[in-house]
């Protein structure tokens, strides 16, 4: 994600305001005892100090919208002023590979070191992975497979088509998709039919064996992963984020 075009907006460009508050007069009334998030019991000795907002949007969908993600922060900037002027502010920009997929939130999450974001992938790798417990392991970062700790020959293509799945998990991806997204630049003729697919999952699938249920067929519709007990995603460790704002 290019950082320049967030620090070469014009300091004058316009805020679209994000508040649609109407503010009442204020009514001094006696102070009541701290709350505690609804459902949520605070380990003892801790109290809120303040809470973080991770928002998924790249420059492109930004700009689609009309803005960028500096004049994005100033619009939240400004309506956190208004609606609490004593409190402090700090945004940074979260960088991640070209290309990764997933959901933005949830890669702005990963990049950030969210900690639940972390524990969810389970990121922490064994030091003798090659000899991990049963399941598959989808690496990311080393564009492999491991099936009950052993590295399956997958081809580029087939890693391409489980990674694609792996990364929108739980979005039915449908097979026009797949053939425009993983043969980009492919000319009409090589470029496989929506059957050809079909052929490339069965492939896929026969490599994962007994795991081959994580591939998911939708019936008139196309292919999906759901999360499951037998695999790991392995997306290694993210790219510093600076701060930007």
């Amino acid at each position: 994600m290019s950082t320049t075009a967030l620090l070469d907006r014009p300091a004058t460009a316009p805020v679209r305001h994000l508040r649609a508050v109407n503010h009442p007069a204020r009514v001094e009334t006696p102070a009541a005892p701290e709350a505690q998030p609804a459902g949520r019991t605070l380990p003892a000795g801790t109290a809120p100090r303040g809470f973080a907002l991770y928002v998924g949007i790249d420059e492109a969908k930004a700009a689609a919208n009309g803005v960028s993600l500096g004049v994005l922060v100033d619009a939240l900037r400004r309506t956190l002023a208004d609606l609490a002027p004593t409190a402090e502010t700090y945004a940074t920009v979260a960088l991640a590979p070209v290309g990764s997929g997933g959901r933005d939130v949830d890669v702005v999450r990963l990049a950030l070191h969210e900690p639940s974001a972390i524990a969810r992938t389970k990121q922490e790798e064994p030091e003798d992975e090659e000899h991990a417990a049963g399941g598959v392991v989808v690496d990311i970062s080393r564009k492999r497979v491991l099936i009950d700790g052993e590295s399956a020959a997958f081809t580029f293509k087939e890693f391409e088509l489980l990674q694609y799945l792996v990364l929108r998990e739980g979005r039915t991806i449908e097979r026009t998709e797949l053939v425009t997204s993983l043969w980009q630049g492919t000319s009409d003729e090589d470029a496989p039919g929506e059957r050809t697919i079909d052929v490339h999952v069965r492939r896929l699938r026969a490599k994962l064996g007994r795991y081959e249920d994580i591939v998911r067929t939708v019936r008139g519709v196309g292919y999906r992963f759901d999360r499951h007990a037998d695999v790991v995603i392995r997306y290694g460790h993210g790219t510093p984020s600076p701060d930007r704002f």
